[in-house]
């Protein structure tokens, strides 16, 4: 797969200009929607015309690696190398993507921040078996969905916070643990959160 030099002008807009592409939104106590309770997203892209993320805190159960590798007819079967993977979110659920470190790139790549991106081809999925490809990265079945000025209108009704992505967070094993660890990362303690609207 052949990688690009990028440069700052391809990355999508970012927290300087109002918008939060790059950063993690960590779901607020009161956020109890099923799909986003106690999740921490990976917000992709955000602009005026909306935003998508990747869940990276809520893995799949009954489906390994290994067997999706087969299910697309892939080899090696068994993989020189696994990435875990996770419910991305509710759009979309059949449909996978890649979150990963930069080092590996290819032309159906979008990149999320000079650290990361994120690719929906197959060809990623070909290198990570093969050995090689990123030196970190998820796998996510479906991803999380904003239509122009909800992401706002949720975060202004105190649904979610932002915090800036660390390898950890994003790629650390303890997924159940996640949700506190970012919490600790803004200093904040979710037992003193107020489920009432307002700025965190």
């Amino acid at each position: 797969m052949a990688r690009r030099t990028r440069t700052a002008t391809a990355f999508p807009p970012g927290p300087d200009d109002g918008y939060l592409a790059g950063q993690m939104l960590i779901a607020m106590p009161s956020l109890q929607n099923p799909s986003f309770a106690r999740t921490v997203i990976c917000l992709c892209a955000h602009s005026s015309e909306g935003a998508m993320g990747i869940v990276v805190n809520k893995p799949i159960d009954g489906l390994s690696f290994d067997e999706l590798l087969k299910q697309l007819n892939l080899s090696p079967v068994p993989p020189q190398r696994r990435i875990r993977m996770f419910q991305g979110g509710p759009v979309e659920a059949g449909r996978g993507f890649v979150l990963h470190t930069a080092d590996w790139f290819s032309d159906q790549s979008l990149p999320v921040t000079e650290d990361l991106s994120l690719t929906a081809s197959v060809d990623i999925l070909k290198a990570i078996a093969s050995g090689g490809g990123p030196r970190q990265g998820l796998l996510a079945l479906g991803y999380a969905g904003w239509g122009p000025g909800q992401l706002e209108d949720e975060i202004q009704a105190n649904a979610w916070l932002s915090v800036t992505p660390d390898e950890a967070l994003l790629f650390g094993e303890s997924d159940d643990r996640k949700w506190l660890a970012a919490m600790a990362k803004l200093k904040v303690n979710p037992s003193l959160l107020s489920g009432a609207a307002g700025h965190a």
